[in-house]
């Protein structure tokens, strides 16, 4: 598809380790996890408002185990290495949005984790450490995210790693800010 950024098609997904986390490759085992955090009405509250189904979540980890071997990065699982427990979900995507300012290829940036996960820095965390990898292995591409208004803690993850407000745009209706680093 012509304008998305790629990468090699056999890309394999690096670990990437920080003080806390290990950013690792999706499995089919962590899909009991992954649908109860994108069935979770405080995860998806800013995500389209709406519980996943379990279809659409066995279709999310393929997607994100797909972008690697299509672009060459994608999406990590979050595991909390002192416990081992996959916690969510951080990474890059092309997704082809129907939205101004087009981000086509450009890097997309985003994250989810479980809400046991939240208040902890975690999200800032895995942010850091993808966007530390993404300016390492594909310097040069813009990485931007989208975040509802109405979600200040994404906002605040976003700042600390870098973005500042780009653009403000609507995305299926609903207002969306547009970050860039």
């Amino acid at each position: 598809m012509a304008g998305i950024a790629a990468g090699s098609p056999d890309a394999s997904v690096p670990v990437i380790e920080t003080a806390r986390l290990r950013l690792r490759a999706h499995r089919a085992d962590d899909y009991a996890i992954c649908q109860a955090i994108w069935s979770d009405p405080a995860v998806v509250r800013h995500i389209g408002g709406r519980a996943f189904t379990a279809e659409e979540v066995w279709k999310r980890l393929l997607q994100y185990r797909g972008f690697w071997s299509l672009l060459g990065y994608g999406y990590w699982a979050v595991e909390e290495k002192a416990s081992g427990r996959y916690i969510g979900d951080v990474g890059f995507a092309d997704l082809a949005r129907d939205l101004q300012p087009s981000l086509r290829g450009m890097l997309e940036c985003g994250w989810v984790l479980s809400p046991q996960a939240h208040g902890k820095g975690y999200a800032s965390e895995a942010v850091l450490a993808a966007c530390a990898w993404a300016d390492a292995q594909r310097p040069g591409l813009p990485v931007v995210c989208i975040i509802s208004p109405e979600n200040p803690a994404s906002v605040r993850v976003a700042e600390k790693a870098g973005f500042a407000l780009w653009q403000q745009s609507t995305y299926h209706d609903s207002p969306t800010l547009v970050f860039k680093r």
